[in-house]
């Protein structure tokens, strides 16, 4: 559609100076960036407001409007309509049949790819759970919208590094240790996994908090004793440096089954302990710069003047903080990969922390400061209360895929018993009703996890959208597409083809908005406007030979362009269902 946007342009452009001769009007490249896509399809393809010209021609938009559809030429128009102030545009059937199809069948899986990020390298920090912790749903955002973000960066041309910065480090270890020490059998542990770890954790928390309601008094002889085994473990202890690999292998191994589950491989998985002996460095330059000041014993960064509260590096016992151990990962990074941009995907209640600790690096003088973006989503909830493991209230991935796959299964039992790889089939379409439901809606909005939503297989979700590239499969393994002449003759067909031709621009959008469900919402576009096309237009069964060979090629093309766009969204392509 770029293509054709510019080629609308430069139309306009022409068409504009055929009219009111040599005035100062935005130029054709600015143009092609103001064609909007009509709310409704019955208008056109495209349109162009005409109000941004009012100004320099001073005319009305509905007068300007007429003016440009008066004298407007374009071979790749069809037609150009001048409605309230818009000039509507509607792409002609010969340029879907001479252009557009016959390049996607030729690029077939390249169709929709971009050089734009050619010779540069993107590091993507996302996904990141507590060690200790279960995989849970609040985690599931920041992996999936992590994952696509560095699919869509790599179908645009870039070399993606994908690392898990795993929360392996800080003063909750302290609180696992101390409860392990406490109540701890290794037996239990063993047997029970990240349960076993929960399990304590959510018990010395408990006991650390009391429970005022019922007379139960808080326990600050934990809290302080908890704090105790943390600096031990910050100051290297034998011991509670045993207790803590354990831990992080026993937590590892359930993570890594819900990766395997969603097909997420990462490219370098080290937590924040990792960077334990670059932090000295970081804390001596922030001295050098200046920069460091103390505050009831802590070592802080003013920030004041910048209009944020101050970025705590140290605390009064010199444990370091979460913004000590991201600057030194950044400067690691940096220096390891020569990132052209370093992309951090949290949840938003981490915007505050992210800009102060950007401010520091760019405060430090690193010339790296502007190329670190913070990727926010919203906040998950279930049924209005926040998640957290310390109380209990989270859904576990593992207990929701595991729903997601049964139900699946059950559906395939009753409609495709014989189906072969069923099992297999069955968790791609599991997975798929899940991540799709996570992406369907814009990153920053808030959600409120209902499992029955999430698992319902009605209307605009994964399984419909797999089940579509599932059909294109099967037409074509029926009667395979063959190079002939494409005839676009009805308005389903060039609707679906209009929805083809969107695709490259799509993927543009949602790199440059950092937006995942530009991807998922296309794609309902595109599988919406094939079931029309399949349910109007005969293909196989069509009875003129051009005909259904033209309506075969469309088909392949839409395959290609469903296969390519379900990756981009963690989604995997079973072609029989």
């Amino acid at each position: 559609m770029l293509v054709l946007k510019k080629m609308a342009a430069d139309a306009i452009s022409s068409a504009i100076a055929a009219k009111y001769g040599d005035v100062t009007v935005p130029s054709a490249d600015e143009i092609a960036t103001m064609l909007e896509y009509p709310p409704d399809t019955t208008m056109g393809d495209l349109a162009f407001p005409c109000f941004r010209l009012s100004r320099a021609l001073r005319k009305s938009p509905p007068m300007i409007a007429a003016d440009i559809a008066s004298v407007f030429n374009c071979s790749a128009i069809s037609d150009a309509t001048a409605v309230n102030g818009y000039l509507n545009l509607r792409i002609s059937n010969e340029y879907y049949e001479k252009e557009l199809i016959p390049r996607n069948l030729s690029e077939g899986a390249d169709y929709g790819k971009s050089d734009i990020g050619k010779g540069k390298t993107v590091v993507l920090d996302y996904s990141a759970p507590n060690i200790c912790k279960p995989f849970h749903i609040g985690h599931l955002a920041s992996t999936v919208i992590g994952h696509s973000l560095k699919k869509i960066h790599e179908f645009c041309g870039y070399n993606c590094v994908g690392v898990n910065h795993l929360g392996d480090w800080g003063t909750q270890f302290g609180k696992q240790i101390a409860a392990y020490k406490l109540w701890g059998e290794k037996e239990k542990i063993d047997r029970e996994g990240v349960d076993g770890l929960v399990e304590l954790y959510v018990r010395i928390n408990n006991e650390i908090d009391g429970d005022e309601k019922n007379g139960i008094p808080p326990k600050k002889e934990l809290a302080d004793m908890a704090r105790a085994e943390s600096h031990k473990l910050e100051e290297g202890d034998p011991e509670n440096l045993a207790l803590w690999r354990w831990f992080v292998d026993v937590s590892l191994e359930e993570c890594n089954r819900t990766y395997r589950q969603l097909g997420i491989e990462f490219d370098s998985s080290v937590g924040e302990s990792f960077y334990t002996d670059k932090m000295p460095e970081q804390v001596e330059l922030l001295k050098e710069k200046n920069l460091l000041k103390v505050d009831n014993g802590a070592s802080i960064v003013d920030l004041s003047e910048y209009g944020m509260p101050p970025c705590l590096i140290l605390r009064s016992d010199g444990s370091t903080l979460y913004p000590t151990r991201d600057i030194a990962a950044a400067v690691y990074r940096q220096r390891t990969y020569s990132f052209d941009k370093c992309i951090y995907v949290t949840a938003s209640a981490q915007c505050l922390h992210f800009a102060q600790w950007f401010k520091v690096v760019e405060l430090m003088g690193y010339d790296f400061y502007d190329k670190l973006v913070h990727v926010p989503y919203g906040m998950v909830s279930i049924d209005g209360a926040k998640l957290a493991t310390r109380t209990g209230n989270v859904i576990l991935i593992r207990d929701l895929i595991s729903a997601a796959v049964d139900k699946v299964r059950a559906v395939m039992d009753e409609k495709n018993p014989d189906l072969e790889n069923k099992d297999a089939t069955a968790e791609a379409v599991g997975v798929g009703a899940i991540v799709f439901h996570y992406l369907l809606n814009s990153r920053i909005k808030d959600i409120n996890f209902i499992m029955d939503d999430a698992l319902s297989f009605d209307g605009s979700t994964g399984p419909y959208a797999q089940y579509t590239y599932a059909r294109t499969c099967s037409i074509l393994a029926k009667s395979p597409y063959s190079p002939c002449d494409i005839s676009v003759g009805c308005e389903a067909e060039s609707r679906l083809c209009s929805e083809l031709s969107r695709f490259g621009e799509v993927v543009l959008n949602a790199m440059r908005d950092y937006e995942p469900s530009d991807i998922t919402r296309y794609i309902l576009d595109v599988c919406t406007a094939f079931n029309r096309f399949y349910h109007d237009c005969p293909i196989i069964s069509a009875t003129d030979e051009n005909v259904r060979a033209s309506r075969l090629a469309m088909t392949q093309a839409t395959k290609y362009v469903l296969g390519s766009a379900l990756p981009l969204i963690c989604l995997k392509t079973p072609e029989k269902i």
